[in-house]
């Protein structure tokens, strides 16, 4: 908790540091980013989960399919998400990771750890689906249902499968050939992203949807462990391993090795942070299911 909260404060100083830059013509305009690729998808999920939200609504309200009423708490949780998807890709937050990696690591940080988990909670397939047509909606069930769909699926979400593709997709980004690249091609830059959000929502699955909860916590735990390799090996590096994106670091009152150590603090510390809480809570469902099974099996013998 100490450690979080020096984090907390050097990431504040970094802020108000960057803020204190008002002579700079980097800082005086920090666009929001309405790259269509990015806006479009957004617009579009938002407007098809708001149709089928309302369409869900009126069929319970008609009381002829009460239980598929999104529950309140998907919503929520998929509202959310979207939102965390906007403020992270659309915000000036986005512009400003173009300019520092230690925003530029918040950004993934929120992508991977935050937007993914809570559209994963909300499971909004269905209520997608009821946002379209009867014969399309049926037609698009049907191919969801296929079996090599099914098979594929459930292949990419088995636990190991789903922690060791997040983790390539993860460690091969931050090789920074390929990370300086990113920054460099704005096509890159979306496949970038794309990865890694694909990727976590196949992880996030696998935890939430496929996994038991004492499997599922040690997914996560392995995953916090090696993104806090990851995060370490980029905070405690002597010397600017990602020199397109730091390039700029010296606008905003930092040197290009100070961006890149506190970039890599970002994913190893309050990333870290996340999914270590992750872990804690996964392993109380598990001892907590685990008490329940024994407690059945002692009132089932003693009858």
């Amino acid at each position: 908790m100490r450690t979080l909260a020096v984090t907390a404060a050097t990431l504040w100083l970094l802020l108000g540091r960057v803020l204190a830059h008002g002579s700079s013509p980097i800082e005086r305009s920090i666009p929001w980013t309405l790259d269509p690729w990015i806006v479009t998808p957004l617009a579009i999920f938002g407007a098809l989960y708001f149709a089928g939200t309302l369409a869900l609504s009126c069929r319970s309200g008609r009381g002829r399919a009460r239980n598929g009423q999104p529950r309140h708490w998907n919503v929520a949780f998929c509202c959310a998400g979207w939102l965390s998807l906007l403020g992270s890709l659309v915000s000036p937050l986005h512009s400003l990771g173009e300019q520092l990696f230690t925003f530029h690591m918040i950004e993934h940080e929120i992508i991977m750890a935050v937007s993914a988990p809570l559209l994963v909670l909300a499971n909004p397939v269905g209520t997608l689906l009821w946002s379209l047509p009867r014969s399309l909606r049926v037609f698009v069930g049907r191919a969801m249902r296929h079996a090599s769909i099914t098979k594929c699926w459930n292949w990419m979400t088995e636990g190991t499968h789903a922690t060791i593709i997040h983790g390539i997709a993860i460690w091969a980004w931050h090789w920074p050939v390929l990370f300086d690249a990113a920054i460099l091609d704005i096509a890159i830059h979306r496949l970038q992203h794309l990865s890694f959000f694909l990727s976590a929502v196949l992880f996030w699955w696998s935890v939430f949807r496929r996994s038991e909860a004492g499997a599922a916590a040690w997914h996560v735990f392995i995953t916090m462990m090696h993104t806090s390799v990851l995060g370490a090996l980029m905070a405690l590096a002597p010397r600017v391993l990602y020199g397109a994106q730091t390039a700029t670091s010296s606008a905003w009152g930092l040197t290009p090795l100070e961006d890149q150590q506190l970039a890599g603090i970002v994913m190893w510390v309050p990333a870290g942070t996340v999914y270590a809480g992750d872990v804690l809570a996964l392993v109380a469902i598990w001892i907590k299911r685990a008490g329940t099974r024994t407690r059945d099996v002692d009132v089932a013998n003693a009858t």
